[in-house]
């Protein structure tokens, strides 16, 4: 059964008290010839003469070794019409590694300063728009980057206090200094200390961090294709998604101060997340869902189901713990990989932000909590929406292959297997040439096919599958996906562009300064027509069958148990199309392969794959019911191409 959701409905807090907040706010906020509350902010203080400011806040930590307590660099954009009349405002923050050694966004803007050391150009296009709007905007360099002190520890204490020490300053329980290594005090006393997190990738992954801290002050975030537990990022039940850890992505990212004295830090990342895929405190430490009952920032979640960097269990896992402790959330699913919002869905997304933070952070009364709380990309620029997500009627669905007429080339169905079949790893190849020959024995896979179906299917949110093999040697990979088999068109996000295309052309989205221009080149859909889609996967190193936490040796000839964790989607398989489940080895660029090739045979009557399908099992007999063998199918079929071999990096990886 899927986890209990509550509708997008706010906290009593919020439904007795947004009147008199937005009535609160109103006179804070808007003009003053305004009289009724306000339902949306609006740009009528300036940019160009915002204050510009730089401040410095103690995070209590020294993560550098040497005898002072770090401090981050921390840069504000505000209004200076509210600041002269002492109003206080709220804040939108972005707390990234990337300011100075990668940029953000699209374009891969950095951070720059005039001759005072204060902010030019901050990267996207929030303080542009937002400010005008009576927001202040700050961006953090976390520990170890930029301006900071202190050391990048890659998702554990020194990067989370780095964004966590910001917000308590914003609420007057940190200190902060005008410079660097001075001792004059610096106070956040325009602000109301309402802060809002936003961000893509390692800076969503920040947000998340900090909101499960609970710390108080923080109401939203907004976390972008972000990560949800490091672990995760590297391994999947044991298998290595990567050929480095975080020791290298730290390096990646440190200033040169930061390199020259975090050596300890460095051989500690090295130390305490070793190869092997095992669980470590290191991890623990890293892990954001198991905090997840702290949250009380509200969430709204945006994911590429596409996404081959920061993968869908991410979102998945951290969606479902938030459900299951009744937090406030709203989601984003598009077709695309690791890909922002404003450079797929430009013009709704800047009004539905803008909403949500007027909602969330300024108490506005208008409507953005009554709306559905899922926005679905089914093909590239349509979207549906749902009242809740997963929809209320999805359910778990056991479906098991069986054998068929090939070797190889079995049934996917209700009723259990029986049997065996057989496959070799072939690092060489992946998903992609898996599902290419879906329809032939090839020696690298065992593929499993339902007919044509009847009428539409929707799987939504996250499937295990349960494997059962016995390996001809002492170390084996294996995967699985799930794969729509049919024509269509989709985002390619396999391309460079990851589903998008950018163009010469710019629109604006906010005010502009000489050095910050809110003008950011537009973007469209790179599409391209399929034969078939993979839609989830999932990956373990068999090694892990009896702990998700450490590994060991297995006995060649000796049959295993282990269930795979597919990523979190929500797909429909259209009617005429069939759903298959492929079983594999190495993915090829997607997982790395084992110290040795094995052959691998699978026991049917113990592999299952448990499914959420919209309408259940009901709706999986009504939709193979009366399905017939479909025509002879193309030896091989056309799909994206094949993954892309990606650096470590949870970034602008394009």
């Amino acid at each position: 059964m899927p986890i209990p959701v509550r509708r997008m409905r706010f906290t009593t807090w919020r439904s007795l008290a947004t009147a008199a907040t937005a009535a609160l706010m109103a006179s804070f906020l808007a003009p003053a010839a305004a009289h009724s509350a306000p339902r949306e902010s609006t740009p009528v203080y300036s940019y160009e003469n915002a204050i510009r400011e730089s401040v410095w806040v103690d995070t209590g930590l020294d993560g550098d070794g040497d005898g002072k307590t770090d401090r981050v660099a921390v840069d504000v954009v505000r209004p200076r019409e509210l600041a002269r009349q002492g109003r206080k405002i709220p804040v939108i923050m972005d707390a990234s590694p990337y300011y100075s050694c990668c940029g953000r966004g699209n374009e891969s803007q950095k951070k720059t300063y005039d001759a005072n050391g204060n902010v030019v150009q901050m990267p996207l296009f929030y303080d542009n728009y937002f400010v005008p709007r009576g927001y202040a905007f700050v961006g953090v360099d976390l520990a170890g980057t930029n301006r900071s002190d202190g050391c990048v520890d890659v998702g554990g204490r020194s990067d989370i206090q780095s964004a966590k020490a910001v917000v308590d300053w914003l609420n007057g329980r940190a200190r902060a200094y005008t410079t660097r290594t001075g001792t004059t005090s610096a106070k956040a006393t325009w602000t109301n200390g309402r802060t809002g997190m936003i961000g893509k990738s390692w800076d969503g992954t920040i947000a998340n961090g900090v909101a499960a801290t609970g710390v108080k002050g923080l109401k939203t975030i907004v976390p972008i294709s972000a990560i949800s537990s490091w672990y995760d990022y590297y391994f999947a039940k044991g298998a290595p998604l990567y050929d480095s850890g975080p020791d290298w992505l730290s390096d990646y990212v440190d200033s040169p101060d930061a390199r020259a004295k975090c050596a300890a830090v460095q051989q500690k990342l090295v130390d305490q997340a070793p190869r092997t895929g095992d669980w470590t405190p290191l991890w623990t430490e890293r892990d954001y869902v198991k905090d997840a009952s702290k949250v009380r920032a509200s969430v709204f979640l945006i994911h590429g189901m596409q996404d081959l960097n920061v993968r869908t269990k991410h979102f998945g896992q951290w969606w479902d713990a938030l459900a299951r402790n009744g937090v406030e959330r709203k989601i984003w699913l598009s077709q695309t990989g690791h890909v922002d919002p404003f450079d797929f869905r430009r013009a709704t997304w800047t009004d539905t932000l803008h909403r949500w933070f007027d909602h969330e952070l300024l108490g506005y009364d208008n409507g953005i909590d009554d709306e559905p709380m899922a926005d679905i990309e089914r093909h590239p620029d349509q979207w549906v929406t749902s009242s809740v997500w997963p929809p209320r009627a999805t359910s778990t669905t056991t479906l098991r292959p069986d054998t068929g007429t090939q070797a190889g080339v079995g049934t996917l169905g209700l009723r259990t297997g029986s049997g065996t079949e057989t496959f070799t790893d072939n690092p060489a190849l992946s998903e992609t040439d898996w599902a290419a020959h879906i329809d032939a024995p090839t020696a690298e896979k065992a593929g499993f096919v339902t007919e044509p179906l009847t009428r539409d299917l929707r799987l939504s949110g996250s499937s295990k599958v349960s494997v059962t093999a016995t390996p001809t040697t002492s170390t084996a990979h294996l995967s699985a996906v799930l794969v729509d088999l049919g024509p269509d068109t989709i985002r390619d996000y396999a391309a460079g562009g990851e589903g998008i295309t950018t163009l010469t052309d710019r629109t604006c989205w906010g005010a502009s300064t000489a050095g910050d221009s809110a003008c950011f080149k537009d973007t469209e859909a790179k599409k391209t027509d399929v034969d078939y889609t993979v839609f989830s996967r999932g990956w373990a190193d068999l090694g892990h069958h009896a702990s998700d936490t450490k590994g060991v040796p297995l006995t060649p000839g000796r049959a295993y148990t282990i269930t795979l964790d597919l990523a979190a989607t929500d797909h429909v398989v259209p009617e005429g199309h069939r759903l298959a489940l492929i079983i594999a080895g190495t993915d090829k660029d997607l997982i790395d392969p084992p110290s040795s090739t094995p052959t691998l045979t699978l026991d049917l009557t113990r592999t299952s794959a448990r499914v959420p399908l919209v309408g259940g099992s009901d709706a999986f007999e009504r939709a193979t019911a009366g399905a017939t063998a479909a025509a002879p199918r193309p030896s091989v079929l056309d799909g994206v191409g094949a993954p892309r071999t990606a650096l470590p990096v949870p970034g602008e990886a394009r």
